[in-house]
């Protein structure tokens, strides 16, 4: 991943007025279109928009900062989109259209203004674009226009763009649909069945093949992605522009999945292609430069069974997902019955002793594809053997028929569920993974495996989720700050006999002397996690009265940190603050911990109060602290499977500023809100999903 993260990472810093000045794209901008020098134009030149994007986009490999030179100079909107023509176009104009409307997404300013102003030939560009997206070979170009596609999609409040995007995933779209799922949909909702008798007999005769060409363009993209992803090798490297597209294709496949307006008939759409399984089944996802592709694609599964009716917009209730998967595991059940009379204990099997993976794998890992492929036939997840010829985009071996099979009828958690059962404090996974906590020189270059807050969302959870996920990932960030600043002022290293020996102090840090978990509580009814776990934290406090002052005042819920640092540094050896943090420190574990109080010299907790605090004798310190029980669980089922106890390793207690330490209450109260069935009045709830009058709220 280390070459991939360069790309993502600021070019250097910005161009200097000299360096504008003397600058090719400057020079040309004054022949051709800055303002300034309006009144000695020389007319419009193909050749140079040609040679520009051969020059200076393509022969640059699409740098960021070359396309900054040409967005500061009004490179589109003077000259690019002015000059353009349907039918007259060459690729290379359409190209830098696209290339300079996504720098201005990058730098986050207005992108749509120039093609309001002139939106004769907006419909023609679109059109042009959509056809390049399925014909160019140069990856670099697919990323570009993939990155467009996206950012046109989530723009919907723009009319000029919505009129042409809303024609790629309306319910006509399921014309790309095997002919036996868009049966069994149909028959689903009755409804769709009638709009769509009354699309096909409204279509012009000399449009059909247009319309057609637009109602397929997404379901041919997605083909062209699956072909893309399953070239890639398994054993050899991968050129970093393969990894950037699929992940690029991930995050458009991810926006249309989380907004209802482009979500309703595209899922259905997206399921039929098994765009997901194969995914998984993909080589890329057992590579170490896939983890982004991973994360993503964890956010494309979720998103794909998000509860929520794609039929009616409204939300699903934990009951209603149920009955949702009794009814898939009780129509491969049937299937099972009616074909294979080997498979009658797992056809007359109750619901809840066969739909675990391993169950499902048990009963079905023994059969052949071509049994496979009659039951996933009969579910109509792929299409009989007479219209194979023509639905020829199912892939049909023994793996993927296995995995679809098992993926679509294994038991899955809540969403409530899973949220009830996050660690709130993050880990060392969390903090220092570039692709969700990025540092401070993130370009926007590449994407992030984040949720993003749009304009609308699909619930009232998604809308919660998605702020708890940010806040708690915002937080983080600051997190990492601190927790690199204590440590690299503590200065570990690793004496002769394999101890650690601090060469330094913090303020906000200080060395463990002991620490035991002393209380493990029996979970509640119908939880695994413990329902409290105490520790006590031991530390000498051999500093000026001043800090010593500081510790001993932490209060009851102050939010502290247990870091494990195991460094390789041998004694005497500099901090470097310019190299890498984590080789440098040997950290290797961070919990999170709540403050429960200072015990005195009868191991009894200090009260805040009133009254004053008991001078207690020597420098040492007792404090108890609440451990966040979701976190404990999951660490001693890993310690459980062999891997070290975490609990046994923790040398610093670093605390934080008491102004900037509040991140735990504000997601507990998210978490707290999401577990509350009416939170917000029927008459606001629309407007904060981004739907209905937004006047209606004065």
């Amino acid at each position: 991943m280390a070459a991939q993260d360069q790309t993502y990472k600021s070019k250097g810093p910005a161009p200097t007025v000299d360096q504008i000045n003397a600058d090719r794209v400057t020079q040309l901008a004054n022949l051709y279109w800055a303002p300034h020098t309006a009144q000695d134009h020389a007319p419009f030149d193909k050749s140079v928009v040609d040679g520009i994007y051969l020059g200076e986009i393509c022969g640059s490999k699409f740098s960021i900062r070359r396309t900054m030179m040409l967005e500061f100079s009004q490179y589109m909107e003077n000259y690019l989109w002015p000059n353009y023509k349907t039918g007259e176009a060459t690729h290379a104009h359409m190209m830098s259209i696209v290339v300079m409307l996504n720098e201005k997404f990058r730098e986050r300013v207005p992108a749509w203004e120039a093609f309001k102003k002139h939106p004769d030939h907006f419909s023609g560009f679109f059109q042009q674009v959509l056809e390049a997206s399925l014909s160019t070979t140069n990856v670099k170009e697919k990323t570009s226009l993939i990155v467009f596609l996206n950012h046109s999609f989530n723009s919907m409040e723009v009319e000029l763009v919505r009129e042409q995007v809303k024609r790629l995933v309306s319910l006509s779209m399921w014309i790309s649909l095997q002919e036996g799922r868009r049966e069994y949909e149909f028959k689903k909702c009755p409804k769709w069945r009638k709009f769509w008798i009354k699309i096909n007999k409204r279509d012009a005769p000399e449009q059909k093949i247009k319309l057609e060409w637009e109602r397929k363009f997404l379901h041919r993209l997605m083909l062209q992605f699956i072909e893309i992803l399953e070239e890639i090798p398994e054993q050899g490297d991968i050129s970093p522009e393969t990894i950037q597209y699929c992940e690029r294709f991930l995050e458009l496949m991810i926006d249309l999945e989380a907004l209802l307006p482009t979500r309703r008939f595209f899922n259905t759409v997206m399921d039929d292609c098994h765009l997901v399984v194969r995914c998984y089944l993909s080589p890329l996802v057992k590579k170490e430069e896939g983890n982004l592709f991973v994360q993503l694609l964890e956010m494309l599964k979720f998103y794909s069974r998000f509860e929520i009716s794609d039929e009616t917009g409204d939300p699903l209730t934990d009951h209603d997902m149920t009955q949702l998967h009794y009814s898939n595991i009780t129509s491969l059940q049937k299937a099972a019955f009616a074909k294979f009379p080997d498979l009658r204990s797992f056809s007359l099997a109750n619901v809840a002793s066969v739909d675990t993976r391993e169950n499902l794998l048990k009963h079905f890992g023994s059969l052949s594809t071509e049994n496979l492929r009659a039951i996933a036939n009969y579910l109509n997840l792929v299409p009989p053997p007479n219209k194979a010829d023509t639905e020829n985009w199912f892939r049909l071996d023994l793996d993927f028929l296995l995995e679809l099979l098992i993926s679509r009828h294994e038991r899955r958690a809540s969403q409530l569920e899973e949220l009830n059962s996050m660690p709130l404090y993050p880990t060392e996974e969390i903090i220092w993974n570039e692709n969700i906590v990025p540092t401070e020189y993130f370009s926007g270059e590449g994407c992030l495996a984040l949720p993003k807050l749009n304009l609308q969302f699909l619930t009232l959870h998604d809308y919660l989720l998605r702020n708890l996920n940010l806040f708690r990932l915002e937080s983080t960030y600051e997190i990492r700050q601190d927790i690199e600043d204590a440590i690299s002022r503590l200065c570990p290293w690793r004496s002769e006999d394999g101890n650690v020996i601090f060469g330094g102090w913090a303020r906000m840090a200080q060395p463990i002397t002991n620490f035991a978990v002393v209380e493990v509580a029996k979970p509640n009814i119908g939880e695994k996690k413990p329902s409290r776990v105490r520790a006590d934290i031991t530390v000498n406090l051999n500093v000026r009265n001043v800090i010593k002052s500081e510790w001993e005042n932490l209060r009851k819920h102050d939010v502290c940190f247990l870091v494990t640092v195991k460094p390789t540094c041998p004694i005497g050896t500099r901090f470097d603050y310019r190299a890498p943090f984590l080789p440098q420190s040997g950290l290797a574990y961070v919990r999170g911990c709540e403050m429960e109080g200072m015990l005195d010299q009868n191991g009894r907790v200090v009260e805040d109060g009133p009254e004053p605090r008991p001078i207690l004798p020597g420098d040492n310190r007792t404090f108890r602290v609440m451990l966040d029980c979701n976190q404990y669980r999951q660490d001693m089922d890993r310690a459980a499977q062999g891997k070290e106890d975490v609990y046994e390793t923790f040398n610093i207690l670093m605390r934080r500023k008491p102004k900037e330490n509040n991140f735990k209450a504000v997601l507990e109260t998210i978490r707290e809100l999401m577990n509350t069935e009416c939170v917000v009045p029927d008459w606001l709830h629309d407007i904060i999903l981004g739907y209905g009058d937004p006047g209606a709220a004065h």
